[in-house]
């Protein structure tokens, strides 16, 4: 589903928790929900990047015809006369177990922990499931999707299945094409990448990446990647030397 293909939507109506709604047909569903003021808690969604329904955490029931189902309301598309329910027992309760799974997955995540006590009133010690302890990714995909749909790059994918299933560098290797834009940590609901920096290097330890950083040559400052800059250059028409000073003394 392409953005120009929802803007071009016909307006189609269906019902939110008893009130009657409005929006572009086939748009998203949490991206109404949160729009509107919905409290839908979730970790995989970024509007900048395509749905993946990893986390589960934005479970809602939906009413279509005769038929009614839980559903990830992420990567659900809004349709004619469907029904949504947000807040019933059998969500809330779904969504518990989901969050309470997530952490079982990624216990040393304190975001996550955080947010198990304040949404769920989870005690992250207490759980039902056995813990894989030392992890903090819960394979929400985001790291990998804005490396290939934003930044352009795939210096990141998927490795292994089931339990073995991992976000990585190729081969566990260094991930030579990484540009150390950052962008993978900004996005990480966990806290897992590990982006460090200090006066002329930064580093990403989940991808095994070092960066020399880009000196201002007027004032000094260091600040932006080498890498990053190569790239903007290669896909731009900017002239060799107009990275040669930071933004600020560009202006």
């Amino acid at each position: 589903m392409t953005e120009a293909k929802v803007n071009n939507a016909p307006m189609v109506e269906f019902i939110v928790d008893g009130k009657k709604c409005s929006a572009p047909r086939e748009s998203s569903l949490l991206d109404f929900l949160l729009a509107n003021g919905y409290d839908i808690p979730y970790l995989c969604h970024n509007p900048a990047v395509k749905p993946y329904g990893a986390c589960r955490l934005c479970l809602v029931e939906v009413k279509n015809g005769r038929k009614t189902k839980l559903t990830t309301s992420c990567n659900y598309p809004i349709l004619e006369g469907i029904e949504v329910f947000t807040n019933t027992e059998k969500v809330r309760r779904n969504r518990k177990m989901v969050m309470e799974l997530l952490l079982a997955r990624a216990p040393e995540s304190k975001e996550l922990r955080q947010m198990a006590k304040d949404r769920f009133g989870i005690d992250a010690d207490k759980l039902p499931f056995e813990k894989n302890n030392g992890n903090k990714c819960i394979l929400c995909g985001l790291c990998v999707r804005v490396c290939r749909e934003l930044v352009g790059i795939e210096a990141l994918s998927f490795a292994g299945r089931g339990e073995h299933k991992e976000a990585i560098s190729p081969f566990h290797d260094v991930a030579s094409t990484c540009i150390g834009c950052g962008a993978c940590a900004v996005a990480c609901p966990t806290n897992c990448i590990g982006l460090d920096q200090v006066i002329t290097k930064r580093s990403l330890a989940r991808w095994n990446r070092e960066l020399p950083m880009k000196t201002c040559k007027r004032c000094g400052y260091a600040y932006a990647p080498m890498f990053q800059l190569e790239h903007f250059q290669n896909i731009s028409s900017v002239p060799a030397d107009f990275f040669d000073l930071c933004p600020d003394c560009r202006k």
